[in-house]
């Protein structure tokens, strides 16, 4: 997300919109949309699902607007959101799917049925399932920086660590998802 969206955002819109002006959180929800579409995009293959994580993303970030503390930039704080919330939609789905007896998703993606970009993705947020059960403190760097572009100075500061236990975390979940990614093609 290098802008919130193609609109310019009033400096003073997400301060108003924090202090519970319901006008200015409209407008300011109607600005990230598109990018937060985007990114849930960018974990879901399906558009209806990447839709039902972008809103469940605008529903938190309208939520919690008041915890927002302006440390850090509110892209930053919008991006983890988004994330999350596509992820949790990720997992919601394949719980369904198994609850009600669909058989588990397949090792790979059938190329006959499944598109190179979804089946991609789908390797994608089984690696970090995977990870995220084997070291899950290295997930949330690793998400920020490489599906969410941020900067490793702003990802310190969303994690309260420090730059240097940063890039460590994301070495090693670089080297996780390689490996991974590698065993499923």
């Amino acid at each position: 997300m290098s802008s919130p969206s193609s609109r310019e955002m009033p400096p003073d819109l997400v301060a108003r919109a924090r202090s519970g002006d319901p006008e200015a959180l409209e407008d300011l929800l109607t600005i990230v949309r598109p990018a937060v579409v985007r990114r849930c995009s960018r974990f879901l293959p399906h558009t209806e699902d990447a839709e039902d994580a972008a809103q469940d993303a605008l529903v938190a970030i309208a939520q919690n607007i008041g915890s927002y503390r302006g440390t850090g930039s509110f892209e930053g704080w919008v991006t983890v959101i988004a994330s999350n919330s596509a992820r949790m939609t990720y997992r919601r789905l394949r719980r369904r799917a198994a609850d009600s007896g669909v058989p588990d998703l397949p090792e790979t993606a059938d190329p006959r049925t499944t598109s190179v970009i979804a089946g991609t993705r789908l390797d994608l947020m089984e690696a970090l399932d995977r990870l995220e059960q084997s070291k899950p403190q290295v997930v949330e760097p690793f998400v920020l920086r490489d599906l969410g572009s941020l900067p490793y100075g702003e990802i310190a500061e969303i994690t309260g660590t420090s730059v240097g236990t940063v890039r460590d975390r994301i070495h090693t979940a670089r080297t996780f998802m390689r490996a991974a990614l590698r065993a499923t093609s």
